[in-house]
This record gives C-alpha cells, sequence and structure tokens, in this order.
C-alpha cells in the first residue's frame, strides 16, 4: 500500500512511501483509490490539519500527515456481506493507493466508515456514497465532481447561512479568491437564490479575464483595487486568507461592514494570525466558517432527503453556470499528486485547470 506521508512542520516536505496494508478486520472493507482530485481545498486541509482534526482521518507515524482528498474508490477485497468485489464508491479518501473502512448505517445509497479512530470527527467526512444507488453520480461528470463537488457544497452551506441572517443587512458580498472553486459555488448559488444581493468578486490581475468570464459575478475587481468597492452594507468572504487584504477590506469598508466570513486558506504564505483575521481591525470580528458544522444543521433541520434536493438542485445549476470553465488534467500515479500538491502549496493553481489524479 503506498501512502503520501507530509511533514506537518514543513508541508512542502512530502515523500512516497509503501506500508503494509495488513489483514483485512471482520466486517472490514478494503479499497483500492481510483482517482481524486487536488485542489486549493486539500491544502487548506492540510495548513488547518491539527487545529480542526484533519490529520486524524488517515493516521500516519509521528510528526506525518496523510492528507484527505475527495475520490472515487472500488471494493477489492470484502469481509462484510453487504460489499462485493468490484462495487465502486465516492467519498473522503487519503493520498494513497488504498483505504480500509468498517461500514455501518449500510443502506442502499451509502454507508458510514464506523473504524474507532474517525467516529470523534465530523460525521459529514465519514459518509460514503454506493454509486450505483446515487442521485449525484453522473459517469460523464465524475471529474467536475471530485473537482468542485465538495467546494461546491461550502459555498452552498455559506449561501445558506447568510441568507438564514438576512445576510446580516448587507445588499453587496465580496469575495476574495474569486476564481477559487469555493467562491465560484458562493457565486452561483447567491446568484440564483439571493439575486437581490451584489457580488463582488477580487482576484489577482492575471484571473481577472477568467473570472469576468465566468458571468457569477456583477463586478470583478483586482486586489489593487479594493479602493474601488463601492462603500455600501456588506458582507466579506475572505478565501484568501491573506491578513493584509482582509485588513485593507475591513479599513476601507468600516462601518459599512456587517459580517467577515473566514473561509481556508489560499495564499498560505500570507495568511498572518490564524486564517488572516488580525487581533485590531475594525469592524466585526472576523469569524471562521467550518462547513461541516453547517452541514449537519441544515440537514438536521431539513431532513436528509429534502436538504439533499436543495443542494443537487443547486449542484445541477452549478455545473450549467461553471461545469465547463476548466479543462480537466489527468494524472497518472501518487508520486504527481504529491509533486501537484507541494506545487499548489506555493501558490502554483491555475484556475482554468482542475486536477484528477489515478493513483
Amino acid at each position: 500500500m503506498l501512502q503520501v506521508h507530509v511533514d506537518k512542520s514543513k508541508l512542502a516536505s512530502a515523500e512516497l512511501v509503501d506500508m503494509d496494508a495488513g489483514a483485512l478486520p471482520d466486517g472490514g472493507v478494503r479499497l483500492a483509490v481510483e482517482s481524486f482530485s487536488v485542489t486549493a481545498n486539500n491544502v487548506t486541509y492540510a495548513v488547518v490539519g491539527d487545529g480542526f482534526g484533519y490529520w486524524n482521518f488517515f493516521p500516519a507515524p509521528e510528526g506525518k500527515g496523510i492528507v484527505p482528498m475527495w475520490g472515487h474508490a472500488r471494493v477489492v477485497e470484502s469481509n462484510s456481506p453487504d460489499f462485493a468485489v468490484g462495487e465502486r464508491v465516492y467519498g473522503y479518501l487519503p493520498m494513497a493507493s488504498h483505504l480500509d473502512v468498517i461500514p455501518g448505517k449500510v443502506s442502499a445509497s451509502g454507508f458510514v466508515d464506523m473504524a474507532p479512530h474517525r467516529q470523534p470527527m465530523s460525521p459529514i467526512y465519514n459518509q460514503y456514497s454506493r454509486l450505483a444507488a446515487d442521485p449525484e453520480h453522473d459517469p460523464a461528470r465524475e471529474g467536475e465532481r471530485m473537482i468542485f463537488g465538495p467546494l461546491f457544497k461550502t459555498g452552498f452551506l455559506i449561501e445558506y447561512f447568510m441568507r438564514s441572517q438576512d445576510w446580516f443587512g448587507a445588499g453587496q458580498v465580496v469575495l476574495t479568491s474569486a476564481s477559487s472553486k469555493t467562491a465560484m459555488g458562493l457565486a452561483s448559488v447567491a446568484k440564483r437564490r439571493s439575486p437581490s444581493v451584489r457580488r463582488v468578486g477580487l482576484t489577482s490581475a492575471g484571473n481577472v479575464d477568467f473570472v469576468k468570464a465566468s458571468g457569477l459575478y456583477d463586478e470583478v475587481l483586482s486586489y489593487d483595487e479594493v479602493s474601488s468597492i463601492l462603500p455600501e452594507p456588506s458582507v466579506t468572504v475572505d478565501f484568501a486568507g491573506n491578513a493584509g487584504l482582509l485588513g485593507q477590506l475591513h479599513h476601507h469598508l468600516g462601518d459599512a461592514l456587517k459580517y467577515s466570513c473566514l473561509v481556508g486558506a489560499t495564499h498560505i504564505d500570507e495568511r498572518g494570525g490564524g486564517l488572516g483575521g488580525g487581533a485590531s481591525l475594525p469592524g466585526p470580528a472576523p469569524t471562521l466558517f467550518f462547513a461541516p458544522d453547517h452541514a449537519v444543521a441544515l440537514f438536521k433541520e431539513h431532513g436528509p432527503e429534502k436538504a439533499g434536493a436543495m443542494v443537487a438542485e443547486s449542484w445541477h445549476g452549478f455545473l450549467q453556470d461553471a461545469g465547463g470553465s476548466i479543462e480537466i488534467e489527468r494524472h497518472q500515479g501518487l508520486g504527481a499528486a504529491r509533486d501537484i500538491f507541494v506545487e499548489m502549496l506555493g501558490g502554483k493553481v491555475d484556475p482554468a485547470k482542475g486536477i484528477v489524479i489515478e493513483p
């Protein structure tokens, strides 16, 4: 079994390691990882790994971590009567060639990994879809689902949260890292569900044309044009984690800033304390958005069937809006996954490309 081990204290130090897979436990199922995407989302998992327990899903030797990914896998060995060799699933996977799970709460459409070490973490990450009966699964869009799916759902949950709070009285939302997949997801959902809220996208000068072409934003500005943002009642959603940029937004908007939301960290070298939240910023204190907690609340409020339908409706809308905005690049082998992850740590991400690894 091959795994990529990342040095927790120096994330750019990552090595390919051959491990003994060991015996499959009673009731267990061994999955061979078929494919997963590598996105800025995975960088965030590593950056905040210890603080949010992301390193705990897939144990590694002391001081090392295995970065979680989203993707597809195939059953290659089964000690469970519910699963036959060859069945395919979608869910949370390690940057590795294989994963052993202990399925529980099994239904036709999915299961939960009941491995003891995973139970303290959010249940959202422990759920797996069985593709044969998964309403979201489209064999022709597996690449898009891996690349956009988890990030889109975070965007969906941000819009759901903001709308439930009447956008804190704001008529404008300012999104940093507007080319990021989560920002695009939020912009798409807001465009459809909160059309009265003006969407302003901030991005690097080199990405302005890409973001404008997406059609998801009412206005697109480069990072050196923060002073051009209309100083009207606003909420900010910061995906960049750049402390300097966040400070500019707080100072520019001042009392017009009604809520400051922090999500992820795409500019990890500039994130400052925490995820870019300064201690002495004017306006509301930046608040970290932890998507799994909001997902649990959504499903508790509406029930799994209705909540799933709400997400699916917006997901199909997003595919119409932005599903064709990227070119999917496929790379073979875990070595490629390691190299691309390290590149992304350095901020080398082309928003027009989506990376899929086939170990």
